[in-house]
């Protein structure tokens, strides 16, 4: 064959890869495909899944003519995957409504997928045929649809098309959770950082099937939400921050923005303004919060304890009153969180006489009570929450709670907090809650850490993240990454499927879609990265 005509077939091949829509420089070899192996299977899934059967045999290769078909119920979570999946393929990906049959597709299937997984569980099928997700709701598709995400390769998430083969590793799997809360909590008080920062959060939790994100709004060191009411808190509270860095705040509809963003994500927001300590930025706003009607001056260190409203005055009430309407009436998740920790500047008698007053406030505007653990003192409503964040195995307040009713949110500081350095020389974060390498964040149990608190007195698990010392997205990175998942695997699944010596071989595989994905993770060496 001659190199004319060489070059003339070869025009006419790329020509027809291109108008199928296969990027030009693919791999058209289906020997080369068939080698292709992929690099996770279902069983090397974060967090680990109730049951997963790998089937090597039964691998499924994204192509061109491939389709996402779903039901109405499921469109959002379609065209979310969609999105994912477009920018590094650069195929077509169209959604598409209808019952199997045609092209090759990833189904998205709502109802009927027993009662077993609930409404956050799913069933996920990969076979050379198709890949099938069901669910009983558009959530428990979401959630499946992170799994799926991991058993592609790791390109997955490049921002621009990558030419290589697309296999989905075959296998079963069957997955819910064992906790119904699975939280992260960003302080945005101490620093500020921008709904685009927040965002970028909310998307990074979301892909481990964290549920909830806690949203630390007011401390001493600055106040970061609107209250037209009130609109100094923000005008005045909101531009301070750690250290003199640049302050901020969230306009009402910028709230009200992040809460629909997180919600397109099946993540509910959970606002905090911390009370009746914590509260130096509004005190500075206001001078009549203070008991001498006084304005103090601001505050840009990182000490605690020392601030209080005064708990007597009438005035401190209507502050409260308006500021807890104002955000009910932008957060439509269940969950109102009233701080209430380190409030060593009240006595023992206004703290109890403060939350008296304060806990039906919450209640009128139809919202549940969730704050630190400190609250269980006063023995709030059966229904509130409180946040364990203590570092020892015994607390007889938290113990008597979880006895009257009360679920417990489990936070502890020497675990979970995801602002502890991982080793002394770490730049970033703080140690008087100890150090946490990636072991020790992940060799624990929420129902046997705490004396008197068992699996059914559980709300779930939340890693909190205090930002005294984060100014950057990279910073917040760098410390929730790669603790973060070992958190959503404790929260989700099955306690016997937990082991370190299994998950760090699992945690090492995540590596590279972080490296796709631009996150800023600390490589411990207690794990192998691939």
């Amino acid at each position: 064959m001659s190199k004319r005509l060489s070059r003339t077939v070869l025009g006419v091949a790329v020509l027809g890869l291109v108008t199928f829509g296969l990027p030009a420089t693919a791999s058209a070899d289906p020997a080369a495909a068939q080698r292709a192996k992929p690099e996770r299977t279902v069983s090397d899934v974060v967090p680990a899944p109730v049951e997963a059967k790998p089937d090597p045999r039964a691998d499924f290769r994204l192509n061109p003519a491939t389709v996402i078909r779903t039901d109405r119920d499921g469109k959002q979570v379609a065209d979310y995957l969609a999105g994912l999946l477009r920018p590094a393929t650069g195929y077509r990906l169209p959604v598409v409504s209808g019952h199997r049959g045609g092209r090759p597709a990833i189904s998205l299937e709502t109802g009927h997928a027993g009662g077993r997984v609930g409404t956050e569980g799913y069933q996920l099928k990969v076979s050379p045929g198709g890949v099938t997700l069901k669910a009983n709701t558009d959530k428990g598709l979401f959630l499946g649809v992170q799994t799926l995400r991991q058993l592609l390769p790791s390109a997955i998430d490049a921002k621009t098309v990558q030419h290589r083969s697309w296999v989905i590793s075959g296998g079963t799997v069957l997955d819910y959770p064992r906790f119904g809360y699975r939280g992260a909590m960003l302080d945005v008080a101490r620093h500020f950082f921008t709904p685009a920062q927040v965002k970028l959060y909310i998307d990074q939790i979301a892909q481990y099937k964290i549920n909830t994100l806690h949203l630390h709004l007011t401390d001493d060191q600055g106040w970061r939400i609107e209250i037209k009411s009130w609109p100094k808190l923000a005008t005045v509270g909101g531009q301070t921050a750690v250290g003199g860095a640049p302050g901020g705040y969230y306009t009402q509809e910028q709230y009200k923005d992040l809460v629909r963003y997180a919600a397109s994500r099946h993540i509910t927001i959970v606002p905090e303004i911390d009370m009746p300590g914590h509260t130096n930025a509004a005190q500075h706003s206001y001078a009549e919060l203070n008991c001498d009607g006084v304005a103090v001056p601001p505050r840009t260190d990182i000490e605690v304890g020392y601030s209080s409203l005064c708990i007597n005055k009438d005035i401190t009430y209507k502050f409260v009153d308006d500021v807890i309407r104002e955000l009910s009436a932008i957060t439509p998740g269940k969950y109102l969180n009233i701080g209430g920790d380190e409030a060593h500047s009240t006595t023992p008698a206004d703290y109890q006489t403060f939350a008296t007053k304060v806990h039906p406030i919450v209640t009128k505007y139809g919202k549940t009570i969730t704050g630190w653990h400190d609250i269980a003192k006063t023995k709030p409503p059966v229904s509130a929450v409180p946040q364990f964040w203590g570092t020892t195995g015994t607390d007889a307040h938290v113990a008597e709670a979880a006895a009257r009713g009360n679920k417990i949110l489990m936070s502890p500081a020497n675990k979970a907090y995801l602002d502890m350095k991982y080793h002394p020389q770490t730049r970033l974060g703080q140690d008087w809650a100890g150090l946490i390498e990636v072991k020790t964040g992940y060799d624990w149990d929420p129902a046997t850490y705490l004396q008197g608190v068992t699996e059914q007195n559980v709300a779930g698990v939340e890693a909190p993240l205090w930002s005294e010392t984060l100014v950057t997205s990279d910073d917040i990175e760098f410390m929730a990454f790669p603790r973060l998942p070992g958190y959503a695997e404790i929260g989700w699944s099955p306690k016997a499927s937990r082991t370190w010596d299994a998950y760090r071989l699992r945690l090492a595989k995540q590596s590279p879609r972080w490296v796709q994905q631009g996150i800023d993770f600390y490589r411990s060496t207690q794990v192998d990265w691939k």
